[in-house]
């Protein structure tokens, strides 16, 4: 093939073109002396329409024995066709088969959850895993995009960590030389003492919490965003969390309009989602949820009834959404039910100055995040009253000694986000590989 090779997302400026691709075979299909070969790039998918009057039979005969997902080098000239996706197609005159794949597990049928996911590797070639991993990679690009353009320092975290941030009762543990070590569940606390260094600092990595859950809300391991800001107070972490979830989602509705008609996901549920978010606070949510009307609806649903001065359950989650059109946000939990570090409210030291947003359309909780302690002697009895050991966070409460100010973040879920902006039903599906109780292959 003589022509330089292009990516099917280059071929409408290639209209009337030779032009040559290489790629795979992801289908075809023959219409008497017609075939149709559709071309998978990468970039995206391309018909390739075969003709024996214009090629000659040896040349249907190879479109014909070239097995599904075998390797492929083409070549023809580009034509407008406004039926096809990107608005082209190729008039297929020269095929070469770099690799004829053998049987291809993964075929047009109905497959099982499970065999899908136990094919990962080769499922991901697929159009949904596809489509929903362009939206994710997004939504990783416009973390960082938002936050460098705002003059955020990007801190990298470490994975392995002496001490539990989330509590202790969901951490993997290993040895670390002859040292207990677990697999972070955060990188807040890292993050913490960077803000005093450069004011606001973010990360975004990978996170561990050993829950042995089944919910579709829960992956063993999975991915944070965290910034970090110094001189900030829950007010302002709100609009901060306000601005960044309304950014994402502006973000995708721009750029990923055509995975999101793949999955069938209504982009007018996204279009919705700006700023102001509504606000309740976590007596007033309490309210809601003591309603006679919301405990018939938990009764029928067979959910357990909220009961007040606890968390809040994936079914109390998507009543309180379900009156609005865009996230909400959740302020003021006690302080007994949340993490040692939250900044206690002035004004009811039961109450804790954190946030919890719920996304619309009952996706639950997506980002949380709060004011920290910044005193030390306050900190210091926080961690004694969750008997957690003072000697692995001497060197978190150093930062309040030197200097302290009052400080806040949030932690927003990558797949917990993705799940709600795509659409789909399980956070398995947003993530390239995921990990759950039972599934640690491939």
């Amino acid at each position: 093939m003589k022509e330089a090779f292009v990516h099917v997302s280059e071929l409408a400026a290639h209209v009337g073109q030779r032009v040559a691709l290489r790629g795979w075979l992801a289908q075809k299909r023959s219409s008497g002396k017609i075939k149709f070969v559709v071309l998978r790039d990468g970039t995206g998918y391309l018909q390739c329409v075969a003709v024996s009057a214009a090629t000659g039979p040896e040349l249907l005969e190879s479109c014909d024995r070239a097995p599904l997902e075998s390797s492929l080098e083409v070549a023809g000239t580009v034509r407008a066709d406004a039926r096809a996706p990107g608005g082209v197609e190729l008039a297929l005159d020269e095929l070469r088969v770099l690799h004829a794949s053998a049987d291809f597990p993964i075929q047009p049928k109905e497959h099982g959850v499970e065999f899908l996911f136990d094919h990962r590797h080769l499922y991901l070639r697929s159009r949904t895993p596809q489509a929903v991993l362009r939206v994710r990679h997004e939504v990783e690009q416009g973390c960082r995009d938002f936050f460098y353009d705002r003059g955020f320092v990007l801190i990298d975290s470490p994975v392995l960590t002496p001490a539990a941030c989330e509590g202790t009762t969901t951490l993997f543990s290993t040895d670390y030389f002859g040292s207990p070590a677990y697999l972070t569940q955060s990188g807040q606390l890292y993050l913490e003492p960077a803000c005093m260094a450069f004011g606001r600092v973010y990360c975004l990595g990978p996170t561990f919490r050993a829950e042995k859950s089944k919910t579709r809300r829960h992956l063993t391991e999975f991915w944070m965003v965290e910034p970090e800001v110094a001189f900030l107070e829950l007010p302002g972490l709100l609009t901060l969390a306000e601005e960044f979830v309304s950014y994402l989602v502006a973000r995708v509705l721009e750029r990923c309009a055509e995975p999101l008609r793949v999955l069938e996901r209504d982009p007018s549920r996204l279009e919705r989602v700006r700023a102001p978010f509504p606000r309740l606070t976590y007596d007033e949510a309490a309210a809601i949820l003591a309603s006679p009307e919301a405990g018939a609806r938990m009764d029928a649903a067979g959910a357990p009834r909220f009961e007040p001065g606890g968390d809040f359950g994936a079914f109390d989650e998507t009543l309180l959404t379900e009156r609005f059109d865009r996230p909400v946000f959740v302020t003021h939990y006690p302080a007994a039910i949340k993490a040692f570090y939250m900044q206690p409210d002035s004004a009811d030291p039961s109450k804790a100055l954190c946030v919890d947003l719920l996304a619309s359309e009952g996706y639950g909780e997506i980002l949380g995040g709060s004011q920290r302690i910044h005193d030390y002697d306050l900190l210091l009895s926080r961690i004694r009253e969750h008997g957690l050991p003072i000697e692995a966070f001497q060197w978190y409460l150093d930062i309040r000694k030197y200097g302290t100010v009052p400080h806040a973040g949030f932690g927003l879920g990558i797949e917990r986000c993705i799940t709600w902006l795509c659409g789909i039903s399980h956070l398995r599906e947003a993530i390239p590989y995921p990990r759950q109780i039972h599934r640690l292959y491939p």
